[in-house]
């Protein structure tokens, strides 16, 4: 076990040569370069055994993984914004066909206007494409993220590709300490070999993802993709739980809760924006407020009996979204609600938009939505609307 000083990019590659991948393709996109000239110079350096294959469009990258997880090896890539869109179509094949392809996002705002900076939008836009998806908070999380994320993919009652999001330059280029275990407990937490779950064999060639008739079993397919995704709920606390026990580290399974027992306000966010709350849930508790953080780590699936157990608990949830659908708002406060829709003792769903395009989102922001919420339970109980968080 050793502690490097390293960006997250790095800690991604790390992680992904610690998990044995065998095969990576990847077209450069920034933020997420670093990743994959990290994971070239390990190759290069006989540091990973594993196929590099260059491509010229990100939607090639992923056709290559999918070719390559069809064999039963360990893939790997990583992309984002634009080039997680030009990869749309091929993202939908492989979560059809169910292969365990791990991606890491390095969220960056889609333009225009060109912008090269930390917004959710990139990945939340694919959240009906069948993937896993897990936000990361930190460094640390995101190299142990990329470890489970293994696990629970190539588990056979899931067998669906997984996002590890992690946010550009906001961790993609900042530096932090980072453990990396021994490689004797990751062989031992991930097997050395992927489960063989489909083989192409040459000389026994047989076809995927033909045409379906209405009549035959497409609708059974994506049925059998959605049983998937809640065997992968389960999969992911077990996982994070075995993770635990072997490394000493828990970021939460589905959701992370920091001093929610007793809050009457709990601020929900993902990625980086939620260690961040965690400081402010400490400002506030010294000067007598009772309020609490929640991390939500598991995009998708989307963990509703977890957070219906949490409201149970408190009076207010303020819900502060990086990304944005015009027209209706944040895409975590819009499943939130249609989570506690018709939910005895719904408490207060305070939206609240933030960081777009990279924008700085503040400590004294976010202690000032805290306390904005008070106000608004002790006046008449119900939001005004969208809070645009450090609008123009």
């Amino acid at each position: 076990m050793e502690t490097l000083i390293l960006t997250g990019n790095h800690a991604v590659a790390y992680a992904v040569k610690m998990a044995r991948a065998r095969f990576i393709s990847c077209y450069p996109i920034t933020p997420q370069t670093g990743i994959v000239e990290k994971l070239s110079e390990f190759i290069l350096n006989g540091e990973l055994e594993a196929v590099f294959v260059p491509v010229e469009s990100e939607h090639s990258a992923m056709a290559a993984c999918i070719g390559a997880s069809l064999t039963g090896v360990r893939t790997f890539t990583a992309t984002c914004s634009h080039g997680l869109a030009y990869m749309h179509e091929m993202v939908h094949w492989a979560s059809a066909t169910r292969l365990p392809i791990v991606m890491a996002v390095v969220n960056r705002t889609i333009g225009p206007p060109w912008n090269i900076w930390a917004e959710h939008g990139d990945s939340v836009s694919q959240r009906d494409t069948g993937w896993i998806q897990l936000y990361t908070s930190n460094h640390q999380e995101a190299f142990d993220t990329v470890i489970q994320a293994y696990k629970i993919a190539e588990d056979p009652n899931v067998l669906l590709p997984v996002m590890v999001c992690l946010e550009g330059f906001v961790i993609s280029h900042t530096a932090q300490p980072v453990i990396l275990p021994n490689q004797e407990d990751v062989d031992s937490f991930i097997p050395h070999e992927p489960w063989r779950h489909i083989i192409v064999d040459v000389d026994n060639p047989i076809t995927h993802g033909n045409l379906q008739m209405p009549e035959d079993w497409f609708y059974e397919f994506r049925f059998l993709m959605h049983r998937a995704m809640d065997a992968a709920k389960e999969k992911i606390v077990r996982c994070s739980i075995e993770f635990e026990k072997i490394f000493g580290r828990n970021h939460g399974h589905l959701v992370e809760e920091y001093k929610c027992d007793d809050a009457d306000v709990i601020l929900l966010s993902m990625g980086s924006l939620a260690d961040q709350a965690k400081v402010a849930v400490d400002v506030l508790r010294e000067e007598g407020y009772k309020v609490g953080a929640l991390k939500l780590r598991a995009f998708r699936p989307f963990p509703e009996e977890e957070l219906r157990r949490v409201a149970k608990r408190t009076k207010c949830i303020v819900v502060v979204d990086r990304n944005l659908s015009p027209g209706k708002g944040g895409a975590l406060a819009s499943e939130l609600k249609a989570t506690l829709y018709g939910f005895k003792g719904m408490p207060i769903v305070i939206e609240c938009v933030a960081g777009l395009g990279g924008r700085d989102v503040t400590l004294e922001e976010e202690i000032g939505l805290l306390k904005q919420a008070f106000r608004v339970m002790e006046e008449d109980g119900e939001p005004s609307g969208i809070i645009w968080l450090g609008l123009k």
